[in-house]
C-alpha cells in the first residue's frame, strides 16, 4: 500500500475518487507545477474501456504544451509509473498522452475551444479544478 490509498474498516473498499490513485495524483501535481490552465478530470469508468481517467489541461504556447508533455514523461518515469506513449509532439498544438489507466490531452487554447473534447464527455464545471488554488 503506498500514501496514496485509503483504509476503509467499513465494510468493502470502494473504488476511490477521481484525482486519488497515485498516478492521478503525479499528473495533476506536475500540471499544477508548470502553470498548466484550466485542468479538468474526467470519471471514465463505466463509460469507456479505454481508460479510467481522462485529464484535460492547456498551455499558454507551443513551448508551454511542449514542456508539460516532456516534464509529465519524466515525472512518470522517475516515480516508475510506467511508460507513457505520447503523440502530437512535434507540432504541440495537441499532445496526447496515454500513461494507461489515465490518458491525458495537453492543448493550446484555441485547439481547445475548437476541438471542445470535454462537450464530447458532458463535463459539468463541478470537474474543473483550479490550478491556482
Amino acid at each position: 500500500m503506498d500514501e496514496f490509498d485509503t483504509i476503509r474498516s467499513d465494510g468493502p473498499q470502494a473504488p476511490l475518487p477521481v484525482g486519488s490513485t497515485a498516478l492521478e495524483t503525479v499528473i495533476l501535481s506536475r500540471l499544477d507545477d508548470d502553470k498548466a490552465q484550466d485542468i479538468v478530470l474526467i470519471d471514465l469508468k463505466g463509460k469507456s474501456p479505454m481508460a479510467d481517467t481522462m485529464i484535460i489541461a492547456s498551455g499558454r504556447s507551443h513551448r508551454h504544451v511542449g514542456a508539460l508533455a516532456d516534464h509529465l514523461q519524466r515525472a512518470l518515469k522517475e516515480q516508475g509509473l510506467g511508460k507513457v506513449k505520447v503523440s502530437g509532439l512535434p507540432h504541440c498544438d495537441w499532445v496526447l498522452l496515454d500513461a494507461g489507466d489515465v490518458i491525458v490531452h495537453l492543448f493550446r487554447p484555441e485547439v481547445r475551444a475548437f476541438y471542445n473534447i470535454e462537450k464530447i464527455w458532458s463535463v459539468e464545471s463541478g470537474h474543473r479544478i483550479d490550478a491556482r488554488a
